[in-house]
C-alpha cells in the first residue's frame, strides 16, 4: 500500500520560470512610473478659510442653518459673478476647479478649500471667494434675513498636501504587483481553455456526423392456425 502524500499539481502556465517574471517587472514598472509621477508634478498646497451665517434681527436662528447648505452649494458660482477672481488673481475656470465648499450638518458655517501650487496663491483664492459670499449675502439679507460673516481666515500652508515622490512610487508599486499578479492567474486560464478546445477539435474529424442506432424490427408473434 502506497502512503507517500499525494502531491499539488500547479498549472503548467504557473509552473513555467518565466510566468513569474511578470510579477517583479510589473512591480517596478509601476513604482518608476509613480515615482516619476510624483517628482515630476507640481506640488500642491490647500488653505481653508471658515465663514458662519448668522440670522438678521428677527429672524428665525433656525433658518440659518439652511441658508448655510444653500451657500455651500453656490459658493463657487457667487465667487465667479462677484469679484473673487479679481482679489485671488485667477481666472474663473480655476476657482471652478480648484476650490471646493463644505458644509455641516450641525452647524451654519461654510469652509472654503483652495488649493494651488503656491501657498500664498491657495489663500488668497480661498479669501476670496469667502469675501465674494460675505458681500452676497449683504445684498440680499433684506429678503434671505441671514447674512454670512468671517469666521477664520486662511492661513499660509507649510506642507504641501500632494503626495511626495517617494510615497507615489510606493503607490505605483503597488498598484503593478496587483496587476502583475492578475495577469499570472488569467493567462494560464486561457491558455488551458484554448488547449480543451483545439484537443477537442483533433478528437472529432470534421465532417463526421453522429447516427443513431436503430432499433431491430421486433419479431412477429407465432399465432396458431384455426383448425
Amino acid at each position: 500500500m502506497n502512503t507517500s502524500p499525494r502531491r499539488t499539481h500547479l498549472p503548467a502556465g504557473l509552473r513555467a520560470p518565466g510566468r513569474w517574471a511578470v510579477l517583479p517587472a510589473a512591480v517596478l514598472a509601476g513604482a518608476v512610473l509613480g515615482g516619476g509621477y510624483g517628482a515630476l508634478k507640481a506640488p500642491q498646497y490647500a488653505a481653508t478659510s471658515y465663514v458662519i451665517v448668522v440670522p438678521a434681527e428677527k429672524s428665525d436662528p433656525a433658518a440659518a442653518l439652511g441658508f448655510a447648505q444653500a451657500y455651500g452649494r453656490v459658493a463657487t458660482d457667487i465667487a465667479v459673478t462677484g469679484d473673487a477672481q479679481v482679489w485671488a488673481g485667477v481666472t474663473a475656470d480655476t476657482l471652478r476647479r480648484n476650490v471646493q465648499a463644505a458644509t455641516s450638518p450641525d452647524a451654519p458655517m461654510i469652509s472654503i478649500t483652495a488649493t494651488a501650487d503656491k501657498p500664498a496663491k491657495a489663500v488668497s483664492m480661498a479669501d476670496g471667494v469667502a469675501r465674494a459670499l460675505i458681500l452676497n449675502s449683504t445684498h440680499v439679507a433684506g429678503s434671505t434675513g441671514v447674512k454670512v460673516v468671517q469666521f477664520s481666515r486662511a492661513t499660509k500652508p507649510v506642507t504641501p498636501v500632494s503626495p511626495s515622490a517617494p510615497l507615489s512610487a510606493l503607490v505605483g508599486g503597488c498598484a503593478g504587483g496587483l496587476l502583475g499578479g492578475l495577469a499570472l492567474l488569467v493567462r494560464p486560464k486561457r491558455a488551458a481553455a484554448r488547449g480543451e478546445a483545439r484537443h477537442s477539435r483533433q478528437a472529432s474529424p470534421s465532417g463526421a456526423v453522429s447516427s443513431a442506432a436503430v432499433p431491430a424490427p421486433a419479431a412477429a408473434a407465432h399465432q396458431p392456425e384455426a383448425v
